[in-house]
């Protein structure tokens, strides 16, 4: 953590790392904690007193007084489902106008995005990517396209803009051959959302994210799904529509590669993967069930089974590389307590190939293994590393040595408290 610096917080496979419980415990750290990519299909939760929350779009640096939380240019916002989040927040005593800016430059997902999503999905037969279904992909690709809402839109003329847009979503649809659908009582919703978002300081957060800065500021960057759902970087096509990587942070809040400080990768004792897509380490057997159970593997916006393995070297190694990571924060250690023995794969292997890279495409590879001794005890009670078993500490070490990069911070259950730093 250095003043004037943004530190990114990076989630370095597949998503689901636990993103929204670390920012939870690094807020009092920073001045302002700020989303800078994705939209409502990344599910943060956040655990602590006994109660539980997910934020979809919400910053999760939003429970901290006296800490700004701003939702970046790089970001896309679905009124209506902001305005269900928010109001859970204000339900449970959270005051939200005073600590929440959000980007004038943003774009707006439509309920017609969410339409489009369907059928565009479907249209793809066999081929489909798994999407959420929330709009992301259409409200992305009309960002690309030039011909997309903003968030400072609703401040004027924005009724006309509304209809033209979704005029030329619904003639797309017609097109499609996708016509049975009825968004009469959802754009009524998304209408008071649009009036609820009004409420709020809509702002060019870039200037004031670089004001902040030139002041001796310390930002969080808040990175949603994974390096490898990354639009470029990730197994394509079965990639989210945005750049979850670290050079995303200076895209998606307006900010300079020499602003950025600390890179800090947050990765699983394990690997899990939502939707369709390569995944070298998938287990289908029981062990693959058991890892599931125990983790609660199941996607917080989607509800969706998520698909388990052992950790991926050769993933974990891509995405230090591409984000430039200076730390690592393992998650869910406590879920292998268990297990006699811990496999990690080293390398992927096809037609006779074996690499440590990641390949152009990962169809079709299989998993190269190395075994490690379990340590077979209840970590979830532990508070420092000096109570670690040896195996457990061996097995962080055995990660650090062939990551080349320290793990500083260790998770051994969903609290907050449940944290512990290196």
């Amino acid at each position: 953590m250095t003043k004037g610096k943004v530190d990114a917080l990076l989630g370095i496979v597949f998503g689901d790392e636990g993103k929204g419980k670390v920012v939870d415990v690094f807020t009092p750290r920073y001045d302002i904690v700020a989303r800078f990519a994705g939209g409502p299909n990344a599910g943060h939760t956040i655990i602590f007193e006994g109660k539980k929350f997910v934020l979809r779009s919400i910053p999760s640096g939003i429970f901290s007084e006296g800490r700004l939380n701003i939702i970046g240019n790089g970001c896309v916002l679905a009124p209506d489902l902001f305005m269900a989040e928010a109001q859970e927040l204000e339900t449970a005593g959270y005051e939200l106008y005073d600590r929440l800016h959000i980007s004038r430059r943003a774009h707006l997902i439509l309920p017609t995005h969410r339409v489009l999503d369907r059928a565009l999905e479907a249209a793809k037969g066999k081929h489909r990517v798994g999407t959420t279904g929330k709009g992301i992909g259409p409200t992305y690709s009309e960002k690309a396209s030039r011909t997309g809402l903003r968030v400072g839109d609703i401040l004027e003329n924005f009724e006309e803009k509304y209809k033209a847009l979704k005029a030329r979503h619904e003639e797309t649809l017609r097109q499609l051959g996708y016509t049975d659908y009825d968004i009469t009582e959802e754009e009524k919703k998304w209408m008071e959302g649009v009036e609820y978002l009004r409420r709020f300081p809509l702002v060019d957060t870039e200037t004031e994210i670089n004001r902040a800065l030139k002041e001796g500021k310390r930002v969080l960057a808040e990175g949603a799904q994974g390096t490898m759902l990354d639009i470029d970087h990730g197994t394509y096509p079965f990639v989210s529509s945005s750049s979850t990587v670290c050079g995303g942070v200076c895209t998606g809040l307006g900010v300079p590669p020499s602003a950025i400080g600390e890179v800090f990768g947050i990765f699983k004792a394990y690997s899990t993967r939502v939707g369709a897509g390569p995944f070298p380490v998938e287990l289908f057997d029981e062990t693959g069930d058991r890892i599931r159970e125990i983790g609660h593997e199941y996607g917080a916006v989607t509800g969706r089974n998520r698909r388990c393995g052992w950790v991926d070297l050769v993933a974990l190694r891509y995405a230090i590389m591409v984000n430039g990571v200076t730390q690592l924060i393992m998650m869910k250690g406590d879920v292998l307590d268990t297990f006699p023995v811990i496999k990690v794969c080293v390398a992927y292997q096809k037609d006779g190939v074996t690499t440590t890279d990641m390949p152009f495409d990962t169809e079709g590879w299989q998993a190269v293994y190395e075994e490690l001794p379990g340590w077979k005890t209840d970590l979830t009670h532990l508070t420092s590393e000096a109570e670690f078993p040896k195996e457990f500490r061996d097995y962080i070490a055995y990660l650090e040595e062939r990551l080349e990069v320290p793990v500083t911070i260790v998770s051994v259950g969903p609290d907050r408290a449940q944290t512990i730093l290196r």
